[in-house]
């Protein structure tokens, strides 16, 4: 006996990957139901070997439906996953709207699963930001070891992020630098893409820093530890998809690189690729598709006490929104739902 699951936002890149994914992955569905705006209705989408037309969301009656993966902005979720939740239908959103709020657990299946059974307090369970995703999954095994005290991470993040849009303007843009006359100007981004990097992720904050970086900080005092003091710059590349991080870790305890890596190696979600070498690490490109995070570039950070530095590399639509969310949905039905 399997789930009667639903998707929100099939037709965009977050929405078609969880269809991916879902049946990639063998996920019980005995019933799926693909949602979208009107302007997109009847879009087909795949999901396996099948096709699927999308059906109105406005007008989609969540009873008796097991989970819904929901894949569509702020605004729209804010209107749809409470009728959802409150039709008996568990929500797991993948936008930011749910993910502060106390009474609902964010989750991350491989650093915090026991937070699944706190989803009855309002049947709704938050995927987190991309970039906090594939750290935390990183973090955990070594706090449970050493007790990290401080991170300092700068992330070098994929225009896939930012939506379809962004990936067009990026594609255009760079096309246009080799045609006189077509050069794409700005729309989605603040400053020009194509070869050039960005210090700028969503909007400023009256500190200095933006959201996308205060969302690392307190998504991951909320998911590994409130104690751990984190700073982050947050920075847009012309990298289509992929999402990378430089990471400094202060612990409490000394832990000896040759630990990490072993460590690392045995948690879940985790792939080293750490040689000393020419090509001896994982770059963006080389993530795409794949379901684990990558680890590289582990080392001894002899500036601080009981300091380590490693480079963390992971497909942003697979970990950071669509895989973690079926994770979640696979982890509700093992430990909760039962009925897969």
């Amino acid at each position: 006996m399997g789930y009667r699951v639903v998707v929100v936002g099939a037709t965009g890149n977050v929405g078609r990957e969880m269809l991916n994914i879902l049946a990639e992955r063998q996920f019980p569905v005995d019933e799926i139901a693909v949602l979208a705006s009107r302007k997109s209705l009847g879009t087909e989408v795949s999901f396996g070997d099948s096709t699927l037309k999308t059906r109105d969301l406005d007008a989609f009656d969540f009873t008796g439906w097991d989970m819904a993966l929901f894949a569509v902005g702020s605004e729209a979720t804010r209107q749809y996953a409470p009728r959802a939740a409150e039709a008996g239908c568990v929500v797991i959103d993948n936008s930011s709207l749910y993910r502060y709020e106390p009474d609902v657990p964010l989750i991350v299946p491989e650093v915090n699963p026991q937070a699944v059974h706190d989803y009855a307090r309002r049947n709704i369970i938050a995927n987190p930001n991309c970039s906090t995703a594939q750290m935390v999954v990183a973090l955990k095994p070594l706090h449970d070891r050493a007790r990290i005290r401080r991170v300092v991470v700068s992330t070098y993040q994929s225009v896939s992020g930012a939506g379809k849009e962004a990936i067009d303007e990026l594609w255009d843009q760079t096309k246009g630098m080799y045609v006189p006359g077509q050069e794409v100007a700005p729309k989605k981004f603040t400053k020009q893409i194509a070869f050039n990097v960005i210090p700028h992720i969503d909007v400023f904050l009256d500190d200095g820093s933006t959201r996308e970086e205060w969302k690392m900080v307190a998504e991951t005092k909320k998911i590994v530890d409130p104690a751990i003091k984190v700073t982050a710059t947050c920075v847009r590349v012309p990298v289509f998809v992929g999402h990378s991080e430089a990471i400094n870790i202060e612990f409490e305890d000394f832990l000896d690189e040759d630990e990490a890596r072993e460590i690392l190696r045995q948690a879940p979600g985790i792939l080293v690729v750490d040689k000393r070498e020419d090509g001896g690490y994982v770059t963006p490109v080389e993530c795409v598709g794949d379901y684990a995070t990558f680890i590289s570039r582990i080392r001894q950070d002899s500036t601080v006490e009981n300091g380590l530095n490693l480079w963390c590399v992971s497909d942003n639509l697979r970990k950071g929104a669509a895989l973690n969310a079926v994770q979640i949905a696979e982890l509700l039905g093992r430990e909760v739902l039962k009925k897969g």
